[in-house]
This record gives C-alpha cells, structure tokens and sequence, in this order.
C-alpha cells in the first residue's frame, strides 16, 4: 500500500507546528485532495482542528498508549481511500516519554511509518545560527529523515533572506515562509487549545486563516512531492472487526454505512462553511468515528434531521440525533458536545464493529439517555468549563444516576469521572460517586503504567494497561466503592486510583481502545441492565 505521508515537527514547542499542519490540511483539501489527518501522542484537541480542516476524523498515533506494532496499521487504517496523510507531531521532534530514549516521540513514529519530516522552526530571533540548529537536528538521528523546513514568525523579506541562506547552507529546501499573523492565533486555558466545538465559529475561522496563511506562504506542489516520495507500506490496515471477533465484515460495514448516512444526513454532509467546506467523506470505517467527533464541527441546530426519517417532530432526538430502529442490538451513549470532546476514534470504530449502535448525548442540552441505552460512555472533555450548564440539567443527571442504579454499564474517563461525582466545584453533579470534585492549582500529567485494582465492567483484575493523566482538577472521594487502578509514580510511590462501583468504571485514566480492544468488548458484552 502506498500513501503518500509527510510529518509536520519542530524543534521545540510553541513553534507553529499545528498552525502549519491545519494550515496544509485544509489548502490540500481546499485544492481537492482527501487528507488523513493524524497528532503523534494523547492530544485530542488538535485532532479537532484536523477535522476541521480535512472533513474526516482526526487520528492519534501514539506507541506508549497502543504499542509501536500497532502504529502503522493504525495509520493505514486512518489513511485507506486518502491522497495523502499530514502527520502532527508532538513536543520537539526527539521529545518522547520521560525516562526512555525518545519512545513515543514524532521521531519515532515518523522512523515507524518511513516518512519525511517537515521542521517548523519559529524564526523569531534566529538568522545564520539557524544552519547549526538545523545540522545537528538532521545529524541527530539518521532513520529521521528531515526533508524541508517551513520558516514560521517570519519577521519582513530581509529576514527571511537571511534564514532561506542558513538552509542552503546545509542544504536542506525551504517549503514555506509564514508571515508573522495574530489571525491565525487559536485561544487557550489552563490544558491548552480551546476545543474546536467549544470556539464554534471563531474555531472555522481560525481554520480558514491557516487554509489561506499556508496556501499563499507554502509551496504545496513541492509538499505533495515530499509526501510521495515515502515508500509502501506492507502492513495490513487495523481491523476493528478483527478485534471485536464479529460475525462477518460485510454486517460490520453494513452498520458503519447505517450510521454514517444519519450523521452525514443530519448536518447535510457538510462540516462547515465558507472557502473550508469540505464534504465528509464517506469511508466505511470513518462512520462511527464521524459520530462521535461530529461536534468537533458543527452542531446544526438543537433539533437535527436524522438519516431520511422525517418523523422527528413527535420523536425525541437523542443527542445528536440517532434513532432507535428495529435492527438494534446495543444502543451506547456516547456523551459529546462541548463539555466532553476527548475521545478517540477508534473507540467508535470498534463500538460499531462490535455490532453497537452509537447515540451521542450532549449533557448541556438533552434531558435524557435513549430508553434502549445499553451502556454509557462518558469521555474526558472540560466540564469544568460547564459546571453550571451540566448542574442545571437536572433532567439527564437524574437520568444517568437511574441508568447506573438499575445496572447500566459506564464507562467514564477524566471530565466523565467529575460529572458523576457528587459536586463539582460545589455544583450538584449525578451523584453517582461519593466524590467531590473541584479545580486545582496544579497540573497533573504523564503516562501512567497501570493495573486493573479489581473485576469491572472493562477490565480483570490484575489486567495491564498504559493510560495517561491530564487535568488540572482533584478528586476528594468519600465512601463506598472501590479503586479502579494501582500504579507508581515516579518516586516508586503506590498509587491508587479511580472507582469501581457495581458497573461502572470511572478513572481519571485515559486509555486508548485500540491499545486496550477487550475493554470495549467487554463493554458491548455487558448488553442491558443486570
């Protein structure tokens, strides 16, 4: 299999390197190319403007969280059907895990999937010292390859004449040169970028600036040329089916199709407006994945269409608009919407794979969980940010605590934990947990190497998994219960983590179900209350 692939790093963060990615995506898709778009390691706020931008799923590649086996059929997965796949590094191109030699790095993964490297380097206070800089990134580690430079923060034309001259210096292409702009500049908060659905419009725009910063400043015939230069690539594609042992792979498409034409039929088929529209496309393993990033785009109106059922006026519209019909078999809700954006595609894919219907459910504006929810899914997100918003929706709390003290499954990470606690910086939340939750004054971040602390509705005890923690809020936990996780922190300490209370499994761990497929088996299999 050949795709054409390129990796957008940079030395170091806070260079441009998701200006310069975004930008790419969306001139390339602009220009009529269908582009994978793909963020090396846990982020899942990048992936959102990738989405944007490319009218697919953003993707992760991370071989901490799935195993560095995994990452080149995850990327051929995430990349059949397309022109050609922009890669988005993480941290400073040799950056990886702390305590191993760049495991997990965008050096790594780009040495994994064979592909030339694009250094973004923020040109701001460099001149002829860039050719050393660069010299020994490209020196550094001979299976990177470092194929072109794009010149970001550019300052007027002598300075970029005077940082064009330090490439040729050691020879290495310039691809682009990007003016210094605040139009492009995307709003942060305490763990980085806004999400794209919580900055709405602004987010499309922002996008659009990028589409047009890097059309006008990057030479994209010279890109896609760097892009086709890297070799095939003879792995098979990851196959959720496969992972979920289903039946039959035609069923399996044939649900993926099903939901795909609701989500598409339910935003019209188009992400968004103006010179980044862009269709979405449909790609039998991209349906599942399209529900639930379907609000890193657009959410139409708070009634939406669904599939060709024009029914809706006397039917409730649950989340973002899925029906119940007479096929099902497991109907999870899957919590979207601006308060829970952190979710990986991939868990959709497999969701569908394992023969489960996909309902998202925006707890800002639907009241309740479709009466045939099987199971509930409650990702990371910033519910902090919408405390008051989720306290006020009495309705789906009251709800989501029937679901769990009937026998319902959840499965809930991060922002799902702080909604099913008690309070969350003093507002009523869904009372599952004996928890209080508020904000905190420090960050805690960093992959975890965990062990399951009991039997649950994902997991053995005793399993093994990688997860990673990224929060800046703190849990005070009461009684009842018991741990989800044990682990070490760096000082060798024991940590315990999480609850595990009847069926559900709440944790601030976040894991990646392609790393971990036996936790959403587990989850389908759990079928209806017990």
């Amino acid at each position: 299999m050949v795709i054409p692939r390129l990796v957008v790093a940079a030395p170091a963060s806070g260079a441009g390197k998701t200006t310069v990615a975004t930008g790419l995506i969306a001139a390339l898709t602009r220009a009529g190319r269908s582009v994978a778009p793909f963020k090396v390691g846990p982020d899942y706020i990048d992936p959102g403007y990738h989405a944007l931008a490319a009218g697919r799923p953003g993707r992760n590649l991370d071989p901490v969280l799935v195993g560095e086996h995994r990452i080149r059929p995850l990327f051929a997965h995430g990349a059949s059907g397309c022109d050609v796949a922009v890669i988005e590094g993480v941290l400073g191109l040799f950056d990886g895990r702390a305590g191993t030699p760049g495991f997990g790095s965008t050096a790594h993964v780009a040495a994994l999937l064979e592909a030339p490297v694009v250094l973004t380097v923020d040109s701001r206070g460099q001149g002829r010292s860039l050719a050393a800089l660069l010299h020994g990134f490209r020196g550094y580690q001979p299976d990177v390859r470092i194929a072109g430079v794009v010149l970001n923060r550019v300052g007027s034309d002598r300075h970029e004449a005077v940082l064009r001259e330090a490439c040729a210096e050691v020879g290495l292409p310039v691809l682009g040169a990007l003016r210094r702009s605040d139009v492009v500049a995307l709003p942060s908060r305490h763990l980085g970028l806004v999400p794209a659905v919580e900055h709405g419009s602004p987010a499309v725009g922002a996008v659009d600036a990028m589409a047009d910063l890097v059309a006008w400043s990057v030479d994209l015939v010279a890109v896609l040329a760097l892009a086709h230069e890297a070799g095939p690539l003879t792995d098979a594609p990851w196959d959720p089916a496969a992972e979920m042992r289903v039946a039959s792979r035609d069923e399996t498409s044939a649900m993926v199709r099903r939901t795909l034409a609701m989500v598409v039929d339910s935003h019209d088929g188009v992400s968004t407006k103006g010179k980044s529209t862009v269709v979405m496309r449909v790609d039998s393993h991209d349906e599942a994945a399209l529900a639930m990033r379907a609000d890193s785009t657009t959410r139409a109106s708070s009634t939406t269409r669904v599939g060709s059922d024009k029914r809706a006026a006397s039917e409730t519209r649950v989340g973002f608009g899925m029906r119940r019909g007479s096929h099902r078999a497991s109907v999870v809700a899957v919590a979207g919407g601006a308060a829970f954006t952190f979710g990986y595609a991939e868990y959709a894919d497999l969701l569908a794979a394992g023969g489960a219907e996909i309902a998202v459910v925006d707890p800002l504006r639907d009241e309740k969980l479709p009466a045939d929810t099987t199971a509930l899914v409650l990702p990371g997100g910033f519910p902090e940010e919408h405390a008051a918003e989720l306290s006020a929706n009495q309705s789906l709390r009251a709800a989501v605590a029937e679901f769990v003290r009937s026998g319902g499954a959840v499965h809930a990470e991060c922002g799902g934990l702080l909604y099913l606690a008690r309070e969350l910086d003093g507002l009523p939340m869904c009372g599952v947990l004996d928890a209080s939750a508020a904000m905190s004054g420090s960050l805690t971040l960093g992959y975890r190497d965990a062990v399951a602390a009991t039997d649950s509705v994902l997991y053995q005890a005793g399993a093994r998994i990688t997860g990673h923690e990224f929060h800046r809020t703190r849990v005070t936990p009461g009684s009842g219960g018991q741990a989800a996780w044990h682990w070490r922190d760096a000082a060798g300490k024991p940590v315990t983590e999480g609850f595990v209370i009847g069926r559900v499994h709440a944790s601030y761990l976040h894991t990646h179900p392609a790393g971990s497929p036996d936790q959403v088996k587990r989850l389908v299999s759990a079928g209806g209350p017990a």
